[in-house]
């Protein structure tokens, strides 16, 4: 009995805090419009490092105040955007886009309680975004894709916390071609070597290993086949786990960065034992967590040893 109203008092818990949830925090936007009207914030040079962009409404990080920015400079007319992994929505990279400039969306989750509890906000409705809880795949990212009904896109953003370099590489971009994309890249793997996990379809972070820590792909093999779609880095952001890729019919606004002057390690501690609990340790101990593990090296085309 003890146990059964424990679990009723948690429930109720999570229910107070889902309906108090504010979806849409007027003084964080309200902010946020501010900020952006002010000529420290506005001021624009070619050579900007877009890291000196940044603020956050809805994105974990700083990456709310990066695409105002860059949506603006580059004056993007396709104004629908596609974001994988989004969990429940609210702290999204593209939830600010969304409430701010009216853009449409369509966003896709692996979890279907993540896209339930989107669609049970009170927030849903009030915009053009559709949702789908969809585990994806190299098989079917297209057919996915082709759901959300959008021609050209302004932005597309990539973050699975695994396939993201192979389900960027079966991605046509001859149907989809976004003006700005958005890629997780994964610190740990370090800024010289191009390579990513090797392609498992049912990739899981946590099942590969414990630690949560070997995932996705390198900063320098997702610039790699950026450029090989069409694409230059303009740089990460300050988090060091977001890179950002523009199309190439506009590098006369904005210039290309390297990855050397891009690359950002990340500080964040979320290494985790093998009982599923958090370490809270640095970055080196991440590092040395997933060495020896299997990672395919897109140059050579062979699995070789982190």
């Amino acid at each position: 009995m003890k146990n059964i109203f424990k679990k009723l008092l948690i429930k109720l818990k999570n229910l107070i805090q889902f309906l108090n949830r504010d979806w849409e925090d007027k003084s964080l936007i309200i902010n946020a419009r501010i900020l952006m009207n002010t000529n420290s914030w506005k001021k624009y040079n070619k050579t900007l490092d877009i890291k000196t962009k940044e603020f956050r409404v809805y994105s974990q990080w700083g990456d709310d105040g990066i695409i105002q920015y860059l949506i603006d400079i580059l004056n993007i007319q396709n104004k629908q955007f596609i974001e994988f992994g989004v969990g429940d929505f609210f702290e999204s990279n593209s939830h600010f886009l969304l409430v701010n400039n009216n853009w449409s969306g369509f966003v896709i989750d692996g979890s279907e309680k993540n896209i339930k509890t989107l669609k049970s906000s009170p927030f849903f409705w009030r915009y053009d975004l559709v949702a789908k809880a969809a585990f994806i795949n190299k098989d079917n990212i297209n057919d996915l894709l082709l759901e959300s009904n959008f021609g050209d896109l302004g932005i597309l953003h990539i973050d699975l916390d695994g396939n993201d370099y192979w389900i960027l590489s079966s991605i046509d971009f001859n149907r989809f071609n976004p003006d700005i994309l958005i890629l997780e890249y994964n610190s740990n793997f370090g800024p010289d070597r191009k390579i990513t996990i090797p392609y498992e379809r049912n990739f899981s972070c946590l099942d590969a290993h414990y630690s949560g820590q070997y995932f996705g792909a390198s900063l320098s093999a997702l610039e790699a086949l950026s450029k090989d779609l069409g694409y230059f880095l303009v740089g990460c952001n300050s988090a060091g786990n977001n890179a950002y890729f523009i199309k190439n019919k506009y590098s006369d606004i904005i210039s290309p960065k390297s990855v050397v002057e891009s690359f950002v390690a990340g500080k964040f501690k979320d290494e985790r034992n093998k009982h599923g609990n958090l370490l809270f340790s640095n970055r080196s101990s991440s590092i040395e967590a997933i060495r020896g593990l299997p990672v395919f090296n897109i140059m050579t085309q062979e699995i070789e040893d982190f």
